[in-house]
């Protein structure tokens, strides 16, 4: 066994798959395409590793290479639409987004638990998108942001442990740092009906999200109005958010039940 690091049989991943997951992962919402060397870095293989192992992924379809950079193909991107979370619970959900960004005005999203982040999983935004939110498929911390917090409100006191285990850092001056602060904010979401951050996750920027459920009554998702503080006003757009939490959460059940 080599004593050196990452080239050691302790540390690189010895099938194919595992060397093709560590590929995969080195993409993100903020590095779609990477040159090799770039590749190299963020997957933490060797560099012929990569190389041969892209060039087969290449051949099958997963990734494309134009201009000699990297990036996730389509064939994968069509793929994912089939996840039941992107399907089911888009299908379901979003003629309520659609309503609910008629009423607001300003973007509206759709996010699930992954981890200790959420996954964005759909997001209208309008003629006025705003940068600083990721798109869809990309992840923001549950700490400091309503869509976390909606669904953290309903967790398993685990699921809520690791989110504070894993770091509550500090996005902007107004972002809870402090585990008892988050825990009494959580608290008070189910008799509010939505979650409200301001200014946490982003300078300027305000959030109002509620929960959705799934027809064991688990939280499955949550729903979110996003916008410039000014314009998204807890006790404006808390109640239609929660109405239109309520309403999706109703078609989900039901699609859900009758899929079974």
């Amino acid at each position: 066994m080599s004593p050196s690091g990452r080239d050691s049989q302790s540390t690189e991943p010895s099938g194919s798959l595992e060397r093709a997951a560590a590929i995969l992962d080195a993409f993100d919402v903020t590095h779609r395409e990477l040159g090799l060397a770039e590749l190299v870095r963020r997957s933490g293989l060797p560099r012929s590793t990569v190389h041969r192992t892209a060039a087969r992924m290449i051949e099958l379809g997963w990734l494309d290479k134009p201009h000699d950079r990297y990036r996730v193909s389509t064939g994968l991107f069509k793929l994912s639409s089939l996840v039941p979370v992107r399907h089911e619970l888009r299908e379901a959900v979003l003629p309520f987004l659609q309503d609910l960004y008629a009423a607001a005005r300003v973007t509206v999203q759709l996010g699930v638990l992954d981890g200790t982040r959420v996954l964005v999983v759909e997001k209208i935004a309008g003629h006025r998108p705003m940068p600083m939110l990721h798109q869809v498929g990309g992840t923001i911390p549950a700490h400091c942001s309503a869509l976390g917090r909606a669904m953290l409100a309903f967790s398993e006191a685990s699921t809520v442990d690791a989110v504070i285990a894993a770091g509550l850092d500090r996005r902007t001056p107004r972002t809870t740092t402090s585990p008892t602060a988050l825990r009494r904010e959580l608290a008070a979401i189910p008799d509010q009906g939505w979650a409200y951050e301001r200014e946490e996750g982003n300078v300027g920027i305000s959030c109002i999200a509620a929960p959705i459920f799934n027809a064991g009554g688990e939280v499955a998702a949550a729903l979110s109005v996003t916008g410039p503080s000014a314009a998204v006003r807890p006790e404006r757009i808390g109640p239609a958010v929660r109405m239109a939490a309520s309403a999706a959460t109703r078609a989900y059940s039901t699609r859900r039940w009758e899929s079974h």
